[in-house]
């Protein structure tokens, strides 16, 4: 829409790959360069490239399966298209303005109206962040299966830096969310990726590191936590 309407100043809100850990290569620029979009979010492929290679060597994907309409929110614009019209880049709200989400969540409740969740969001003691997407529980879950991080480690760490708790606090919600499975809406995530609740933990097993799990007592047990 950018390109369309010739605006060439566009905003995200934080840069996360700074404020959750990640690529700190454009931690201190305001904008990430539009390349860069494309190599580090779609592996310098670009959508189109995946469909046609997954309609040509794959079995699970055919041309009846979508419309081209479907697929203009994918796709983004061409590096040649965001030049012609200015676009340097995604400019990064948090450049400009320390993030700090907890402060964000009461200027929004103030200013906008937003509500947040009337509970606490699934593995976390948060309610009011990453609502929009049933997936999104697992998105954490998977995380701290794969690497030991957990969706209320991220949390707690965010608030004990920005002075909201001390690491104790952090720590002791840890303990007691950190490991919680997304139960709320596993059924619905299963239908949606068409698979059996036994196919599921046969896959999520399978990427349990030795050097982070272990079995005991037929359960499995996180090596390393936090004491």
């Amino acid at each position: 829409m950018a390109v369309r309407l010739g605006i060439k100043l566009v905003f995200y809100g934080e840069n996360g790959e700074a404020e959750y850990a990640g690529d700190p290569e454009f931690a201190n620029m305001p904008y990430k360069p539009s390349e860069e979009w494309v190599r580090q979010h779609f592996k310098g492929v670009a959508f189109k490239k995946l469909l046609d290679y997954g309609l040509k060597n794959k079995d699970y994907l055919c041309e009846d399966d979508f419309v081209e309409s479907d697929l203009i929110f994918y796709e983004p614009p061409s590096i040649e298209a965001l030049n012609k019209a200015g676009i340097l880049g995604k400019h990064f709200y948090s450049y400009y303005r320390k993030w700090t989400p907890q402060e964000n969540y009461y200027y929004c409740v103030e200013h906008t109206g937003f509500k947040p969740n009337p509970g606490r969001s699934e593995g976390t003691y948060s309610k009011y962040a990453s609502l929009d997407d049933k997936m999104d529980g697992f998105h954490y879950y998977m995380r701290y299966i794969k690497f030991g991080l957990g969706r209320c480690m991220e949390d707690a760490a965010h608030e004990i830096r920005d002075g909201h708790m001390t690491r104790d606090e952090g720590i002791a919600l840890m303990k007691r969310y950190e490991d919680e499975f997304p139960q709320k809406y596993f059924k619905d995530f299963l239908e949606y990726l068409d698979i059996t609740e036994e196919h599921f933990r046969e896959v999520v097993d399978s990427w349990r590191l030795p050097h982070l799990w272990e079995k005991v007592n037929g359960k499995w047990v996180f090596k390393h936590p936090i004491d």
